[in-house]
């Protein structure tokens, strides 16, 4: 490991290049080297099975120059001493455990043995917060993914794929193996240290006890009824879905935190300067509308994203207000936020922005981790921070307008990092068929039907990191787009990931629009 001749260099969307080396001894020697001395303009390295994802700032550094830099660095092997060990007691009693002794060629039994006689460490972190990959010495016990990822996996579960075990730490989508559960918490963000499995820390599996209760998801307190001051909103309807959002949790990708934040940060944005807050003031967003909220104190609001109608209730009746321009609520005046005709979000930003208890550094809702805020409910009392200096300044170009459902959207996409895993032919009809938006999509992906893409390489494919825009194939050729909630690490191959430029578009196209890709440089060319 002294040389950077092996290595691959693959387009990961705009700000993205994912770093192929030989396997997971040259990942963390590699990750090992570009973490101690960061290259400049780089700001996220997500360390896999055996590629490296390296994030950049694309207005600092390019995807060219960072290769040429990292082709310089000495592939040395990490200094990784022993680390703590941790023992986690498990029920071998999951519903794939018959199924991996199948394919082991043994006995479920046998496999309980092997997996608690194991030695496993946690090589990387990723797919979701305190997500440990335990790199195991036991060959036997190397399986396939699922041929079809399950919807919802239990939260303490422990699988299998490949040469790597893991314990999800909360419930999730998922396509490993099961073989059992466990009540340890894994992550818990009430800990100085949340993930309790990191890289270097040493595992050894236990057969729980019969009659130890079963894992359950954490309790949650809500803020329903919670005494604060003025000003505050008063939740008298949640809608379909309202959620505290603001700019997310970047830098947090190696930990198994995804960005998070608002899906439409454009709209955000414009939402918050309406109302004279900082850009990242957490605000409401608001998908399908259905939201309702009562004033207690005076304050200013303006509305962006998916245009939807607003009305507000005052003691001598109601009046409709414009979206995209700021207005003024006195106390106990309520606003209806209707149901938008295009688009699928709406941002509601109140003037000092939601004083909501930032978790990690930020206020989002993240909701394929956990993380943040509830998702808002009727009975929520949401504070209000001090008004800001800044002025309340009208904006004067109006918002794009956000796709129909019906409409076709012409998405641009950076074709890979793994195209290669299709014949050109199969990359051709990707870009060039239309693709139904279908209604199982939400802020951690858009799910896509038409004619299934079929794999050139059938292979399995060790997780790697992906990034917001992702086009994910699982086996059944149907692609999932990654949004803002989106795992940060997978094991399907991306065929392209959405260029930048368009990633506030692809949060706004509803269900029953249909996508077609359009491939582009990095840059954004025509490609």
């Amino acid at each position: 490991m002294s040389t950077g001749a092996a290595l691959r260099f693959l387009p990961c969307g705009s700000d993205g290049l994912l770093v192929e080396v030989a396997g997971l001894e040259e990942s963390l020697a590699l990750h090992a080297a570009l973490r101690t001395d960061p290259l400049p303009g780089t700001t996220e390295l997500v360390p896999a099975a055996r590629t490296v994802l390296v994030r950049f700032r694309p207005e600092l550094t390019g995807a060219a120059e960072l290769a040429a830099r990292i082709r310089e660095r000495p592939l040395t092997a990490a200094a990784t001493g022993p680390g703590d060990l941790v023992e986690v007691p498990v029920h071998y009693d999951g519903p794939d455990l018959e199924e991996v002794a199948r394919l082991c060629g043994t006995t479920p039994a046998e496999v309980v043995r092997r997996h608690t006689g194991a030695t496993w460490t946690v090589a990387f972190t990723g797919f979701a917060p305190g997500f440990a990959y335990l790199a195991g010495d036991d060959p036997v016990l190397d399986v396939p993914r699922r041929s079809s990822p399950r919807t919802a996996i239990p939260a303490g579960a422990v699988g299998l794929a490949g040469r790597f075990s893991g314990v999800y730490p909360r419930a999730s989508p998922g396509g490993w193996q099961l073989l059992g559960r466990t009540t340890l918490a894994v992550w818990d963000v009430a800990r100085p240290e949340p993930a309790l499995l990191r890289p270097g820390t040493r595992v050894r599996f236990v057969e729980a006890p019969a009659g130890e209760p079963a894992p359950g998801p954490p309790a949650a307190p809500g803020i329903a009824g919670t005494p604060v001051p003025e000003p505050f909103l008063e939740v008298l309807a949640a809608g379909t879905q309202t959620l505290v959002e603001d700019l997310g949790r970047p830098g947090r990708s190696a930990q198994g935190l995804s960005r998070s934040g608002a899906v439409d940060r454009g709209a955000l944005r414009r939402a918050n300067r309406l109302v004279g807050n900082p850009p990242g003031a957490p605000a409401l967003e608001v998908a399908g509308g259905g939201l309702r909220v009562r004033t207690h104190g005076r304050s200013v609001l303006a509305l962006t994203g998916a245009p939807a109608p607003l009305r507000i209730s005052t003691r001598t009746g109601t009046l409709e207000v414009p979206a995209q321009r700021p207005f003024a609520l006195d106390d106990g005046e309520e606003l209806h936020v209707g149901t938008p005709a295009r688009g699928v979000r709406s941002v509601l930003a109140v003037r000092g922005g939601l004083a909501v208890t930032a978790v990690l550094g930020s206020g989002s809702t993240d909701l394929l981790s956990g993380t943040g805020p509830d998702p808002v409910r009727a009975g929520d009392r949401l504070p209000v921070g001090a008004a800001p200096g800044g002025a309340v300044v009208p904006w004067t170009a109006p918002d794009p307008e956000p796709p129909a459902a019906g409409d076709v959207v012409g998405l641009d996409v950076v074709l890979g990092p793994r195209d290669d895993w299709f014949s050109p032919a199969t990359v051709q009809r990707f870009c060039d068929q239309e693709w139904v938006v279908t209604p199982r999509s939400n802020r951690v992906g858009l799910r896509l039907d038409a004619e299934p893409l079929e794999r050139a390489v059938t292979g399995e494919l060790p997780s790697e990191g992906t990034v917001p825009g992702a086009v994910q194939v699982p086996p059944d050729g149907r692609p999932v787009v990654f949004a803002a909630d989106h795992p940060v690490t997978g094991g399907y191959p991306v065929i392209a990931c959405v260029a930048a430029h368009h990633l506030d578009l692809l949060a706004q196209v509803p269900p029953g629009a249909r996508v077609r890709f359009r491939p582009v440089t990095p840059e954004g060319e025509p490609a």
